[in-house]
């Protein structure tokens, strides 16, 4: 066999993805022959070097690939552990016998399809933005999203990490006091869309993932997952056995019809770029939801006093009444002594 980049090979294996196999050598932990191997792009032949990963032999033959979907729900970290001690999306397939890792993050509020494999290079194919799989996702904001808000969305926006524009961006549903939009990706940076709103003033409620170009998270329940073949995952996603792009394969599209501002008009309400709505962000949710918790307990003991004061005072009323009635008819029956003559 020819020689393979040591994070390719390690990834191959089935032990972690190629990124994270890349922080492992940088951080020592893997070693080669014996030595330990801390440069990026060291090339070994799987053949007739030994690769130690944590201890582990990476085996090119010993592994049998799996692929996953799931419908993560939210409340789950999207990583294999987690340091804080929070639930992670490897807790929902704890059956599963090989090691596999999630492909891509979905942060801990969102939800929706997630691949896990042990599959590197298929991995890598979905990760990587130079095979220009589209990914797309359902966002609920809050408030009303204009016309001009839409234009803001659809034109992109520069951040730290470069200038990042959506494929197309739409509106699918308006409610009271928030937006449903549909946002598609070419890239799929981290933290895009959040990151895409914010910048242009508005915030995420939900943000769900609903398809990677023609696989779809459709009859999956939250916290479910199903198994898929390598070669269904790849025909789906648009893709052939060596990461050639297929164009009969086309992007997976909603049923759901666009709402047409122009036509049906904005929702009344708050605008989706008011700042009264930044405190339900993500930096500021926990806070925020704690503070809403403590201010209704508070509220609902300072009900609850003002009901025992209510009462206390109707009793002492109601005493008092008493006491009154009671005085009055001891005057009622109270008899003056007759007078007595005294010589």
């Amino acid at each position: 066999m020819s020689e393979l980049r040591l994070q390719k090979f390690i990834a191959d294996c089935g032990i972690t993805s190629r990124r994270k196999a890349e922080e492992l050598i940088v951080q020592g932990r893997v070693k080669v022959n014996g030595e330990t191997i801390r440069v990026l792009g060291t090339k070994v032949n799987p053949d007739i070097d030994a690769v130690i990963v944590d201890g582990q032999i990476a085996d090119l033959g010993s592994v049998d690939k799996v692929y996953l979907v799931m419908n993560k729900p939210r409340g789950y970290v999207t990583t294999v552990e987690d340091p804080e001690g929070r639930k992670t999306v490897m807790d929902l397939c704890k059956e599963v016998a090989e090691r596999i890792y999630p492909v891509g993050r979905l942060d801990y509020l969102s939800e929706g399809l997630l691949l896990l494999t042990n599959d590197g290079e298929v991995a890598n194919m979905v990760m990587h933005p130079s095979f220009n799989i589209t990914k797309v996702y359902e966002v609920k904001v809050f408030g009303s999203v204009t016309e001009t808000i839409l234009k803001k969305l659809r034109a992109g926006v520069q951040l730290e990490e470069g200038f990042v524009k959506p494929l197309s961006v739409r509106v699918i549903k308006q409610l009271p006091n928030k937006t449903w939009v549909e946002f598609r990706l070419g890239e799929g940076r981290n933290r895009e869309i959040r990151k895409i709103c914010e910048a242009c003033g508005l915030t995420v409620d939900k943000l769900k993932r609903v398809a990677i170009e023609g696989l779809t998270v459709e009859g999956i329940a939250p916290g479910k997952f199903r198994y898929i073949n390598k070669k269904q995952l790849l025909s789906l996603i648009g893709l052939s056995e060596d990461g050639r792009k297929l164009e009969s394969v086309k992007a997976w599209v909603s049923s759901k019809k666009t709402v047409n501002l122009k036509k049906k008009g904005v929702q009344p309400g708050t605008a989706a770029d008011d700042e009264a709505w930044i405190k339900y962000r993500k930096e500021t949710y926990f806070k925020s939801v704690k503070d809403l918790d403590e201010r209704r307990k508070r509220e609902k003991e300072e009900e609850r006093a003002a009901s025992l004061a209510a009462r206390d005072e109707a009793h002492f009323a109601r005493k008092k009444k008493k006491a009154l009635r009671e005085q009055k008819k001891a005057m009622q029956n109270y008899k003056a002594p007759h007078a007595v003559i005294v010589d």
